[in-house]
């Protein structure tokens, strides 16, 4: 018979006072930050929720709890719960077998696009299976019921490389020491909506983020841009990060290569793994130009394999500049899964090296370009990646 038995004492709050234990255990914490209504910034920080707690698990007959100990404050917590019963966490600190941890900061963490990302990130999809992370979660005040929500189903799921879970409303704190920002959250386009709509409001979130970033992250931290206009938005906001390499910033073209890739795919009768060498050069936006000329198919150049000239110079390009507003007009809001996904197509690219002879589109900082593009803009090129994040734009 199995048995499991929990106790812990209430949760005690404190209000802008530093609390020095931030993190409630060794893999899975959060801390709340909230604005009161007469804009006076407040921390809601509980303290560890395993400080009195205790938890036995046997599959024969309940043992008798054993009580945290934390007296001394540079000593590790112990680790409880099936995380702890599963991996040896002695072992790792004593012999390394894992990467050193890695800060991953989400805005927009509550929405859609997230709800499908951050399962991928903590499963270790993106970054690796012993690449150990913790996640940053960033939302807003109206969010932030919906963010503790997530940040449960985090801890719930009993990811062995997901260490920490923290989540607040202030980008100052959250982007603290991160080495990824993922960019996601922005007023997403509805019915009728062009990305160039969402300008003015969308400008103002990732001028700030930008200056946070500056401030406290990493200063080689990757920031991926994701909220639209995706392109505006990352020049936006490494302008207000000056301290940080404008080589560092991207703005997200990944979910229309694959557009394209799916289009040509469907064309040729192929699956979509013979297609490579797809570019998306310009915007995020029903401006961008899908490049078919140097694309290829099983390794032949793509009008070798489809014969339709006039598909692929008006049919082809439509489709996949109009993709995102078809979708909406289906669904009624914006991609989110498959956006999630080119995000994590993204960063492997950006992380591995590229396959020889092949390349990916990313929107990048255009100084330096060789291909005669106006300099001081972001716009989508082919980029290549020679070892772990080395992407540089590709002279064809």
């Amino acid at each position: 018979m199995a048995v499991a038995e929990f106790t812990c004492t209430p949760t005690s709050y404190i209000i802008n006072k530093p609390n020095p234990h931030h993190h409630c255990s060794s893999q899975l914490s959060y801390a709340t930050n909230r604005i009161s209504k007469n804009l006076l910034s407040y921390s809601f920080r509980p303290y560890p929720r395993a400080q009195n707690a205790s938890i036995c698990c046997s599959v024969k007959e309940a043992q008798a709890p054993v009580g945290l100990q934390i007296d001394d404050p540079k000593r590790k917590p112990e680790c409880y719960g099936v995380f702890c019963l599963t991996y040896d966490l002695k072992a790792e600190e004593e012999t390394k077998s894992w990467k050193k941890l890695i800060n991953i900061a989400v805005s927009g963490a509550a929405g859609m696009i997230s709800n499908h990302l951050l399962f991928k990130l903590a499963s270790g999809e993106v970054f690796g299976p012993d690449q150990p992370i913790a996640l940053k979660l960033l939302g807003s005040e109206r969010s932030f019921q919906a963010l503790e929500g997530v940040a449960m189903e985090l801890e719930d799921s009993l990811y062995p490389l997901l260490r920490e879970v923290s989540i607040g409303i202030d980008p100052y704190e959250v982007f603290q020491d991160v080495e990824w920002a993922l960019l996601i959250g922005a007023k997403p386009r509805g019915p009728g909506m062009e990305r160039a709509d969402l300008l003015d409001i969308n400008g103002q979130i990732f001028a700030e983020q930008g200056k946070a970033l500056n401030a406290v992250a990493s200063r080689n931290v990757k920031v991926i841009v994701v909220g639209n206009p995706c392109n505006t938005n990352a020049l936006i906001c490494l302008k207000n990060a000056p301290n940080i390499p404008a080589k560092n910033f991207h703005a997200l073209t990944r979910l229309d290569e694959n557009r394209a890739k799916c289009q040509l795919a469907l064309k040729a009768g192929v699956f979509y793994d013979k297609v490579s060498n797809v570019t998306i050069w310009g915007n995020h936006s029903t401006t961008q130009v899908p490049d078919f000329v140097n694309a290829r198919i099983n390794g032949l150049p793509v009008k070798e394999v489809i014969k339709d000239t006039k598909w692929l110079e008006e049919e082809f390009t439509e489709k996949v500049q109009k993709r995102g507003g078809a979708l909406i007009q289906k669904w009624g809001r914006s991609s989110a899964a498959s956006t999630a996904v080119s995000v994590v197509d993204a960063i492997k690219s950006l992380v591995n090296p590229t396959p020889e002879g092949d390349w990916f589109s990313s929107g990048v900082y255009t100084a330096g370009n060789p291909y005669g593009i106006a300099e001081d803009i972001v716009f989508s090129m082919p980029c290549r990646s020679k070892v772990s994040y080395s992407p540089e734009i590709l002279s064809f």
